[in-house]
């Protein structure tokens, strides 16, 4: 079963794959000479291809979900899958309410680097530890991840809506933050690449390191050590023994993928700009030409006024209760509820500058890219980076 799980996750990635080669026509299209970003049968097809590509990944979830015994959102492998299948899904809704094939093309890109991403994360099934034995497991984690992907639809229309208001020909603040965000990107292919890589290779080093309580344990490396574990003792040869460790409280590992995500991503990025001697933002403008500023800015405001009572229910509310029945308090200012609390104070801010103070247009998607940048510190900074008691997510 968890075969046929794993085949249908594949399949949904090749079809959102597909998809969006679709859209990308629909876009490109010179048969479409009006000037709107409305469905042609490249974008017909391309959605169709989406719902399929959706319900079969619905399907390794419902597979999957049956043969751990618990709802696969445990892990950092299983959470990832589910949040880019929300955010297709919610992508999915959108589109038959506004009707524009730009949107297909940049949230399934996101989709796709999200569900990539999970990828590179061990996919075995293994049991609950006891705290997560609770309904509030699905409950808790499916809300929290349902509400984030709607908001992350606020993010692929604010960068649309950037790429098409931003003149990237000229410097300035604007050109470079939204190269920024480009970068950043581009550092999460580098991270699936380079851990693609090395997992075909079966790379593997062992230390023996000392923890946060002064126990001797021993950590896998599947990626070669520029930084090393708390007083780390390499334990295979012929393997790259770093000079530098970190200290208990940080997960060495996984600072340690970081670091070669961001290497490997600077590379790429600076490949790609020393080839096409332009800035990435500039590359991707032709396909936001036919864009309606207005659509998108509505677009961006309505995923966050529905995605973020959602998200509050999920992370806060539900997680709070949760917190309550397993840990006996309910808040504790570990790592990953701080952060939740950061991300609803922001999106909080989000809606009440643009009720009360008038933030619409480039300021409005402005902070859609931020809310998703603090969502993805979250995601990854803090689950993989920061030792706490959410640390069993990575």
């Amino acid at each position: 079963m968890l075969n046929t799980s794993s085949n249908l996750l594949e399949i949904s990635f090749i079809l959102y794959l597909i998809a969006t080669l679709f859209f990308g026509g629909g876009i490109r299209d010179k048969r479409n000479r009006e000037k709107n970003d409305k469905p042609n049968t490249w974008s017909k097809i391309g959605i169709i291809i989406t719902i399929i590509g959706f319900v079969s990944q619905v399907g390794y979830f419902i597979l999957r979900w049956i043969a751990a015994g618990h709802a696969p959102v445990s892990n950092m492998f299983e959470f990832t899958t589910f949040f880019g299948m929300m955010l297709v899904g919610a992508f999915i809704i959108i589109y038959f309410i506004y009707k524009v094939n730009t949107l297909g093309l940049f949230a399934l890109v996101v989709a796709m680097l999200m569900i990539a991403y999970a990828s590179m994360f061990p996919s075995d099934v293994s049991p609950l530890i006891p705290s997560l034995q609770s309904h509030w497991l699905y409950i808790h984690v499916t809300t929290a991840a349902m509400g984030q992907a709607i908001l992350a639809i606020s993010f692929v229309a604010g960068i649309i809506y950037l790429l098409k208001a931003v003149d990237t020909t000229q410097k300035g603040k604007r050109t470079f933050w939204l190269e920024a965000v480009m970068y950043t990107l581009v550092v999460t292919v580098g991270f699936i690449i380079i851990s693609t890589a090395f997992s075909f290779a079966n790379y593997q080093a062992d230390f023996e390191w000392i923890n946060k309580d002064g126990e001797k344990v021993v950590q896998n490396y599947n990626l070669p050590a520029l930084i090393g574990p708390n007083e780390g003792v390499l334990l295979t040869e012929d393997r790259l023994d770093p000079s530098i460790h970190m200290p208990a409280i940080i997960d060495a590992k996984r600072f340690n993928t970081l670091l070669w995500s961001i290497l490997t991503g600077t590379a790429l990025y600076w490949l790609v700009r020393l080839i096409t001697r332009r800035r990435i933002s500039t590359l991707l403008k032709p396909l936001v030409k036919k864009i309606n500023l207005d659509l998108f800015d509505e677009v961006g405001y309505r995923s966050v006024l529905i995605g973020f009572p959602i998200f509050t229910l999920g992370a806060l509310v539900f997680a709070m209760i949760w917190a309550q029945e397993a840990w006996s308090r309910f808040w504790g200012w570990d790592p990953k509820e701080v952060w939740a609390l950061i991300t609803f104070l922001f999106y909080a801010a989000f809606l009440h500058l643009r009720l009360s103070r008038g933030w619409h247009g480039e300021k409005s998607a402005w902070l859609a890219v931020i809310g998703f940048g603090i969502m993805m510190f979250n995601l990854i900074a803090v689950n993989l980076i920061l030792a706490g008691l959410h640390s069993y997510a990575a």
